[in-house]
C-alpha cells in the first residue's frame, strides 16, 4: 500500500476534457456529430457489409446512440411498464452499422473518427478501407481516417460491433468483463463524430484522451500551482517550431493565470510539453456546497501566431485526502461521502441514453441528498463526469474487472486478457484525468470469491481457484504510473465472511490503496446487525488502510408487500422480496454506517433498478431490483425517501406503504420518514398525535386501527412557517365480519381463494418453509403438499414455542388453523394450542392425524376475545409446535 498517498492530501485535478468545435478565433478543429441516417442490422452470419457497394436498403434506419437490446421485464401487475414481452431482445452477437455521409475537403487537415463507445468490440471501415479494431465496450476510441476520407464526396462508414458473451475460443474471450451481474448491451450506444484537425495538433490517439492533462501540484489559500502537460503530434513532413499557450479563466471569463512554452515538434513525430500555471487566491472546488470550476484553454500556436489547435476543459482546484481514522478529506476538512452505485441503462433505451436522461438521473440523486457516485462496473461516459464536476459529486471510477479474469476453469489469465485490462485502465485514466470529481481509480470488483462457488459453475478443479493478486498488483502499479496523484481502490465481497468448511477466499484488499467492502448482511448472508461489527473487524485487520462500504442493500419489489419484515425468511434469489424489507435493510445499515466516521465513503446498491440476465426475482425477470428507483424511473421506492430525509436539507415528509393499498389487517404500524422538527399524523381527519426527534428521521405510530372501507392518512410537518404534507389511502374490507387471515412463517402473504396477510402479531418461534429457495446453481423447488388448495400458504410455517397476540375487537370468534408436518413421523411432534388461557386444541400430533408429512391438517375451535384482543399460544409437549395458517372469523353474535 502506498502510505504516502494516504498520509497527505491528494493533489487535485481539473474536470471534463471535452473536445469542442473551434471558435471563430481558432477554427483549426471542427467536430461533426454523426448521429442520423444510420442503417443497422443484427446478424451474426452477415459478410461483405464493409464494402461501399453493399446493398443495405432493407436495413433498419436508426439514430446513434443506438442499441438493439431491450432487457428486463417487470411481471404483470397494477403498474404499467415500458418493456413488454414482445419488445424484449436479449440477443448478444454481431450488430452492423452503415452510414453514408459527406465531408469537406481536408486541404492538409487530418480526419479522425471518434467513437465514444462501441460494445463490446468494434471493427471500422471507411470507404472499404479497414481502419482498425477496438476491444472494450466502455471507452472512447479514435481512428485516423485521413487517407480513407473523400472530401467533397460521399463516404461510406461501416462498423461491425460484437457484444457476444465471452467464452473459450470466442472473439470476445479476452475482453473484460468476462462476467457480471449486469447485461452488456450491444451497439454504438454513445455518440460518433468526425473530428478535423490541423496536421499539427494535440494527440488524438492517446488512448482516447484529450491530449492535455492538468493537475494541481501545490495548494494554499494564497496560491495554487497547476501543471499542464500537452501531448503533441506533428503529421507534417517537416519539423515545426511552435508554442503551447495555456490560460485559466474564472467563472466570469476573466483570465486569472496563463503560461506559455516553446515546443519543437519533430517531423512525423510526437512531443510532450509541460507548463506551470500560478493562480493567486484560488477559488476551490468544494463539493456540493460550492463546485466552482475554472475553464482551462490550451492552444498550440504556430510561429506566425496562428492557432493550430485548441483544447478547452473545465478545471477544479481542490485537494482530496483519505485518512484511516477521519475518513475522506476535501480541502483539508472531513467530508462525509454518502451516495449510490450507478448503472447506465434505462428501461426502454438500454445503454443508449441521452444527456437529458443522465441529467434527469443526476437530478434524482441530488434531490435525495447524495454527494458521491460509484460508477459501476465499467467506464461511464463524459456526460455523467461533466455533471459530477458541475454539481460537486465525488466519483469512484473503475474498470470492468468483475468477478472473473479467466474462462473455462483456467487458473491463469491469457496474456491478451491482461493486456485488455491494462488498455481499459489506461483509457479510463487518460479520458477522465481532468475531472475534478474523480477521486480514485477502481481496479477490480469482487475478485475474491475464491472457491466459494461450486465447481460446476466455475469449472475450477480440485477446489482450486485462480489467484487474482498478480493481475491486481500489475494494474495497481499501472494506475500509479498513469496518475501519481490519485489512489487506487477495489471492492471486495468475501473477506471476513463465514463460509462452509473447505472454502478459501483470497485477501485482495491489500492490492490497492483504498479498501471497499460489498456487504449484504441480512440479505445474502448473516443478520442486518452484523454489518457494524464486521466493518470494525476489517478495520482492525488493516488499521492504516482507509475503508469504505461500496455496496449494501436489498431487493425491493414495488408490487410485493409485508406487514412485518421479520415475519418470514427473505428469498434473496427468488420472488419473495417485498418493498418494506428493502427499507428495513437500508434503515439498519445506515444506522451502523452513520456511526462510523472512519469510513471514507459509503455507496448503497443501487440508485436505479437495472438489467441483468441472471435474476428472476421479486416482481421482475432479468432485472436487479435493488434500486431505490424503478428501471423506468417512474417510482421512487420508500427507501429513496429514507435517504432524502437523512441526507437532504429540503423538507421531506413521506408515509411508507403507499403501494400496499389493500391492507390485510385492521391494525398496523404507520411509519413516516420526516426531517421536520415535529410531525403530526391524522387518520380520516382525526389526529393520532405528533412525533419529534425521531431516530434516523423515522417517525412511528404503532398499532393504528383502520376502519372498514377507505382510510386516508395524512402526515404534516412545519418548516420555517411552511407546512409540508403527504397523503395516502389504505383500504380494508367494508364487511366488518371479514376474517383475519395470517400466513404463518411468510414475509409475503399468499392465498388464492382468500388473501392472507404476511406473518404478524407473533412473539417467539422461527419462520420456516417446506419449499426450497432458489440459489446459484439451484432452482427453487415447491413442496408437494396434499389436502389443500392453498399450497403456498400451507408451505410456510412458524415453529418453536411461540404466541400470537392478534388485535381483534372484543367478541366471539371461530379460529381455524392449518398445519403441515414437514418431515417428522407420528409421535415426534406434539403440542397444545391455548386461546386466551383456555386450551383450544390438546395434544396435537399432525403427522398422526393427517396421515404423514406434507399432508395438510385443518382444525378449528371457538373462543372469546377481550379488550386486549386474542392471544394464541402454541405450547410444545414434545419437539416444537408448528402452524401454517391462522384464520380468525367473527361469529354473528359478536358482530355489531
Amino acid at each position: 500500500m502506498r502510505r504516502l498517498l494516504l498520509a497527505t492530501a491528494m493533489t487535485i485535478l481539473v474536470a471534463p476534457a471535452i473536445v469542442r468545435a473551434e471558435s471563430p478565433a481558432a477554427p483549426a478543429r471542427a467536430e461533426t456529430a454523426l448521429a442520423e441516417n444510420w442503417r443497422f442490422r443484427q446478424d451474426d452470419t452477415l459478410s461483405g457489409a464493409e464494402s461501399p457497394s453493399f446493398d443495405d436498403h432493407d436495413w433498419q434506419r436508426v439514430a446513434v446512440p443506438h442499441t438493439w437490446n431491450r432487457v428486463g421485464l417487470y411481471l404483470p401487475g397494477p403498474v404499467e411498464r415500458t418493456h413488454k414481452a414482445k419488445t424484449i431482445d436479449k440477443t448478444q452477437g454481431v450488430g452492423w452499422y452503415r452510414l453514408t455521409f459527406s465531408a469537406p475537403k481536408l486541404e492538409g487537415r487530418r480526419a479522425y473518427l471518434q467513437f465514444d463507445a462501441a460494445s463490446r468490440a468494434a471493427k471500422v471501415w471507411l470507404n472499404g478501407v479497414y481502419l482498425g479494431e477496438h476491444q472494450g465496450g466502455f471507452s472512447r476510441f479514435r481512428f485516423d481516417a485521413t487517407d480513407a476520407l473523400r472530401g467533397d464526396g460521399q463516404n461510406v462508414l461501416a462498423v461491425r460491433t460484437d457484444n457476444s458473451k465471452p467464452a473459450p475460443g470466442a472473439a470476445t474471450a479476452d475482453i473484460l468483463p468476462l462476467t457480471g451481474d449486469f447485461f452488456v448491451h450491444g451497439g454504438l450506444y454513445r455518440p460518433v463524430s468526425l473530428v478535423l484537425t490541423n496536421a499539427a495538433h494535440f494527440d488524438m490517439l492517446d488512448f482516447g484522451g484529450a491530449g492535455v492533462y492538468a493537475s494541481t501540484t501545490t495548494l494554499s489559500p494564497d496560491k495554487a500551482e497547476i501543471q499542464v502537460r500537452a501531448k503533441l503530434l506533428n503529421e507534417m513532413a517537416a519539423a515545426l517550431a511552435a508554442r503551447v499557450v495555456t490560460r485559466l479563466h474564472d467563472a466570469t471569463g476573466r483570465v486569472v493565470a496563463q503560461a506559455s512554452a516553446p515546443t519543437a515538434l519533430p517531423a512525423k513525430g510526437a512531443h510532450e510539453t509541460a507548463l506551470t500555471l500560478s493562480l493567486a487566491h484560488p477559488h476551490l472546488w468544494n463539493g456540493v456546497a460550492d463546485p466552482y470550476l475554472y475553464r482551462l484553454e490550451t492552444d498550440l500556436v504556430a510561429a506566425n501566431g496562428r492557432v493550430l489547435d485548441r483544447v478547452t476543459t473545465s478545471f477544479g482546484v481542490r485537494q482530496m485526502g483519505f485518512d484511516p481514522d477521519r475518513g475522506f478529506l476535501l480541502n483539508g476538512k472531513p467530508y462525509r461521502l454518502h451516495g449510490v452505485g450507478y448503472h447506465q441503462d434505462r428501461e426502454g433505451k438500454g445503454w443508449a441514453t441521452s444527456p437529458a436522461d443522465v441529467e434527469d438521473d443526476m437530478a434524482t440523486l441530488r434531490e435525495m441528498g447524495a454527494n458521491t457516485i460509484r460508477l459501476t462496473h465499467y467506464q461511464h461516459g463524459q456526460v455523467i463526469h461533466d455533471l459530477a464536476d458541475k454539481y460537486g459529486f465525488v466519483l469512484w471510477d473503475e474498470i470492468p474487472l468483475v468477478s472473473a479474469w479467466t474462462l473455462g476453469g483456467a487458473l491463469e489469465p491469457t496474456p491478451a486478457l491482461v493486456e485488455n485490462a491494462r488498455q481499459q485502465l489506461k483509457e479510463l485514466i487518460r479520458q477522465n484525468y481532468n475531472h475534478a470529481s474523480v477521486a480514485t481509480w477502481g481496479v477490480a470488483n469482487e475478485v475474491d470469491f475464491g472457491n466459494s462457488f461450486p465447481a460446476f459453475l466455475t469449472g475450477y478443479k480440485d477446489g482450486k481457484a485462480p489467484d487474482p493478486m498478480p493481475l491486481l498488483k500489475s494494474l495497481n502499479a499501472l494506475a500509479h504510473q498513469e496518475d501519481p496523484g490519485r489512489p487506487t481502490a477495489l471492492a471486495t465481497c468475501c473477506e471476513g465472511r463465514v463460509f462452509a468448511a473447505g472454502v478459501d477466499v483470497p485477501t485482495t484488499a491489500e492490492a490497492a490503496d483504498l479498501g471497499g467492502a460489498n456487504r449484504y448482511f441480512g440479505w445474502y448472508f448473516g443478520a442486518p446487525d452484523d454489518l457494524g461489527p464486521h466493518l470494525d473487524a476489517l478495520r482492525a485487520k488493516r488499521p492504516r488502510q482507509p475503508l469504505s462500504v461500496t455496496e449494501y442493500g436489498a431487493g425491493g419489489a414495488v408490487t410485493l408487500h409485508t406487514d412485518d419484515v421479520l415475519g418470514g425468511p427473505i428469498d434473496s434469489r427468488g420472488r419473495t422480496q417485498p418493498e418494506e424489507y428493502e427499507s428495513y435493510i437500508h434503515e439498519t445499515a445506515w444506522a451502523a454506517l452513520s456511526q462510523r466516521p472512519y469510513l471514507w465513503g459509503t455507496w448503497l446498491w443501487n440508485a436505479f433498478d437495472f438489467a441483468t440476465t441472471i435474476r428472476h426475482e421479486g416482481d421482475a425477470d432479468d432485472i436487479n431490483t435493488k434500486g431505490l428507483v424503478t428501471y423506468d424511473r417512474k417510482i421512487r421506492k420508500d427507501a429513496w425517501y429514507f435517504y432524502k430525509a437523512n441526507w437532504a436539507t429540503t423538507p421531506t415528509v413521506h408515509i411508507n406503504g403507499r403501494r400496499y393499498v389493500d391492507r390485510a389487517y385492521p391494525v398496523t404500524d404507520v411509519r413516516v420518514y420526516s426531517n421536520g422538527a415535529t410531525t403530526e399524523l391524522t387518520l380520516n381527519g382525526r389526529s393520532l398525535g405528533s412525533r419529534g426527534d425521531c431516530p434516523q428521521r423515522i417517525c412511528v405510530w404503532p398499532a393504528v386501527r383502520l376502519a372498514p372501507g377507505e382510510n386516508v392518512l395524512a402526515a404534516r410537518a412545519a418548516f420555517g412557517g411552511r407546512t409540508v404534507e403527504d397523503h395516502i389511502t389504505w383500504k380494508r374490507p367494508a364487511d366488518p365480519a371479514a376474517p383475519v387471515r395470517i400466513d404463518a412463517g411468510a414475509i409475503v402473504g399468499a392465498g388464492k381463494a382468500a388473501t392472507f396477510g404476511s406473518d404478524a402479531f407473533f412473539k417467539g418461534g422461527e419462520a420456516q418453509s417446506a419449499n426450497m429457495q432458489a440459489d446459484y446453481g439451484r432452482p427453487a423447488a415447491r413442496a408437494q403438499i396434499s389436502g389443500t388448495d392453498e399450497i403456498d400458504v400451507a408451505a410456510s410455517y412458524r415453529q418453536g414455542r411461540f404466541a400470537y397476540a392478534v388485535p381483534v375487537a372484543p367478541g366471539r370468534y371461530r379460529v381455524s388453523l392449518t398445519f403441515v408436518e414437514p418431515k417428522l413421523a407420528s409421535g415426534e411432534r406434539r403440542f397444545d394450542v391455548v386461546a386466551n388461557g383456555v386450551r383450544g386444541l390438546a395434544d396435537l400430533d399432525i403427522s398422526a392425524q393427517a396421515g404423514g408429512p406434507l399432508k395438510a391438517l385443518n382444525r378449528a375451535f371457538e373462543t372469546s376475545a377481550g379488550d386486549q384482543g386474542l392471544t394464541l399460544e402454541f405450547v410444545p409437549t414434545k419437539g416444537e409446535a408448528i402452524v401454517s395458517a391462522i384464520e380468525i372469523t367473527p361469529l354473528p353474535a359478536s358482530m355489531p
